[in-house]
């Protein structure tokens, strides 16, 4: 998996284009009208996108139409995988020591403070 996918999606502008092409190909103009960025800016995270594999980009007369990759995205699942397993396991192990204490359990009072 290119290193590349992990600095792609670590931008929430990056994120957000990737979200909006879910529901299929978009021109680069529709995409760009969506943030309160320049074009050009927008264009810029475009071709991060598309050099990790991300996006497609399929030129169409004057315009360009980006297309998911959902490949990528698939693979970076794969990896995190083994995580979701582990934070599933603490969060049980959370839940079980709540239920043992109680809610309303704070732990051991406070040693007396002497005036």
């Amino acid at each position: 998996m290119p290193g590349d996918v992990f600095a792609a999606l670590a931008n929430p502008v990056r994120r957000e284009l990737l979200d909006a092409l879910r529901g299929g190909p978009q021109a680069a103009g529709e995409l760009a009208a969506r943030f309160d960025l320049s074009r050009p800016a927008v264009s810029e995270h475009l071709q991060v996108l598309r050099l990790a594999g991300l996006v497609r980009e399929e030129p169409r007369g004057r315009h360009r139409y980006y297309h998911l990759e959902p490949e990528p995205l698939a693979e970076v699942g794969r990896w995190l995988h083994p995580f979701e397993h582990y934070w599933r396991q603490r969060m049980r192990l959370l839940r079980d020591l709540i239920e043992e204490t109680g809610p309303g359990d704070t732990g051991p009072d406070p040693p007396p403070t002497t005036p």
